[in-house]
């Protein structure tokens, strides 16, 4: 199984304008999406497209055939109308609209999946292989407490072959926390995932860095022990996951971090899924 789990310490550290840091341990499912019906037989903690302890539901993913919320008026058109992708489909879609053809190559899914039915996730990480194994891109899909996904492409130019990793800095144009305004800068370091993961997301405005978050952790196998385990050490984590953001975010409320409301700057808010009422009514949407 190329399928596996990761035991990861997870940092956030806020530079400006006040600091702030915390650190925090989670696991994460990577989830070869050509195996999740292997994963399913041969695993009794984990189901595709049921309830489980853990669950995974193609749909929670990259919703690409869904209409595309922009600021852009010209940019308006319609959704597919045609028949529903699966997710690696709709990955390869992704990817060949951006020139990469990843007929034959697999997709490892970095991610939490559903957790006694619960979903959340900040980010999670899609590396992507052609036929002959080699990573050629990634892509970064990141989720609000909105429930909105903006997917970040790294591709051809973004990859540093003798580092194994993909660099990409790109404005965010996404309302991802109260206390970072819509336009600074995401700044990607993906490395290929092995017996480690790691990855960092860096903000920027203009030249300084303001946030700094990472993932760092170790490989481990995908069984039924393994997350029996996992699931003592980190129960219902991904609820775990989202009090956390809203405790951080009262703390920096209480250190008068400024903020801003979501819909103050709809119109920088833009290339997103499943846009917020706050927003949705801005601007037209058009498919992928």
């Amino acid at each position: 199984m190329i399928s596996c789990l990761y035991e990861c310490a997870v940092l956030h550290q806020r530079f400006s304008p006040r600091e702030h840091r915390f650190l925090y341990r989670i696991f994460l499912f990577a989830l070869d999406l050509d195996e999740l019906d292997a994963l399913e037989r041969q695993t009794t903690l984990f189901s595709v497209g049921r309830l489980n302890l853990y669950s995974f539901r193609d749909h929670d993913f990259l919703p690409t055939d869904e209409p595309r919320h922009s600021a852009k008026p010209a940019d308006a058109g319609h959704p597919s109308t045609s028949t529903p992708l699966t997710l690696k489909e709709r990955v390869v879609s992704f990817l060949a609209a951006r020139d990469i053809d990843l007929t034959g190559g697999r997709v490892l899914l970095v991610t939490l999946p559903r957790v006694a039915g619960y979903l959340f996730n900040p980010v999670s990480f899609y590396f992507c292989y052609d036929q002959a194994g080699a990573p050629v891109a990634a892509i970064a899909e990141v989720t609000n407490t909105f429930k909105e996904m903006k997917p970040y492409f790294l591709g051809a130019g973004t990859q540093v072959a003798n580092q194994g990793e993909f660099r990409l800095r790109v404005p965010k144009h996404f309302y991802v926390s109260p206390y970072s305004d819509v336009d600074v800068a995401f700044d990607f370091t993906l490395r290929i995932p092995g017996d480690r993961l790691s990855i960092q997301i860096d903000d920027y405005v203009d030249e300084q860095r303001t946030l700094t978050s990472s993932v760092v952790g170790a490989r481990h196998e995908l069984t039924d022990a393994r997350l029996a385990w996992f699931s003592l050490k980190y129960p219902f984590i991904t609820l775990r996951v989202i009090t956390l953001i809203h405790w951080h975010a009262f703390r920096l409320w209480l250190k008068r971090v400024p903020w801003f409301a979501k819909a103050a700057r709809a119109e920088h808010q833009r290339d997103l899924y499943r846009p917020h009422a706050s927003i949705a009514r801005s601007s037209p949407s058009h498919s992928p």
